[in-house]
């Protein structure tokens, strides 16, 4: 897992079209794009990952659901993320199959410690920094907690958490693999221009790091 990885947030996208949204990310070149809808019903959830899988399948970038196995199934997006209260990552992995990508997030040093021994493909560094779009986490794990996880994890790693163009360059330097956005893109005047920035300030750290 590495680049730009889009988010999604029905409410940061100031009344746009989130299919809008994330066409103009898909031409910028993001990697990845992660379905989050918490206050969605089952139904809703569904008929949005399904019209995200037809923008994203042609294009080659992946579709990934946060929390929802059963929407990962039902729309055959690529994976899944769970957070620490969602279903075991065993049973996921039983019921997903191998192929799928399954990403953890992590928010203690114990969470940390605990993945070592699973077959994640990358674990959600989760905040990096203090965010609105995720009030329910645990302290930031700052730059020096990102580079701490980066020296012991196995694992890619994914920062989310107050990202955006002034400190993406940091994060990666700190041991980011990618970068996990949301209102840098969603509630950006132009989610083209805003995600294309994104996009090359990954590209020139990684240039740099060759």
């Amino acid at each position: 897992m590495e680049g730009i990885y889009l988010v999604t947030d029905q409410k940061a996208c100031l009344g746009k079209s989130l299919e809008s949204i994330v066409l103009d990310a898909v031409r910028a070149g993001v990697a990845c794009v992660q379905l989050r809808e918490k206050d969605s019903g089952t139904r809703l959830f569904l008929k949005k990952a399904l019209a995200l899988k037809s923008i994203l399948k042609p294009a080659g970038i992946l579709l990934i659901i946060n929390d929802r196995v059963d929407i990962a199934l039902a729309a055959r997006a690529d994976g899944v993320h769970l957070g620490q209260s969602d279903m075991p990552y065993e049973h996921a992995r039983n019921l997903l199959g191998s192929n799928a990508v399954i990403g953890l997030s992590v928010e203690t040093w114990e969470d940390v410690e605990k993945a070592q021994d699973l077959d994640v493909d990358y674990l959600g560094i989760s905040p990096v920094f203090s965010t609105l779009t995720k009030t329910d986490t645990k302290i930031p794990w700052g730059l020096e907690g990102l580079a701490k996880i980066r020296d012991y994890s196995c694992h890619p790693l994914v920062a989310i958490g107050g990202l955006d163009a002034s400190n993406a360059e940091a994060v990666i330097k700190a041991g980011a693999s990618a970068i996990a956005v949301v209102s840098a893109i969603c509630s950006a005047n132009d989610s083209f221009d805003a995600s294309r920035e994104l996009v090359t300030l990954f590209e020139r750290s990684q240039s740099r790091s060759l």
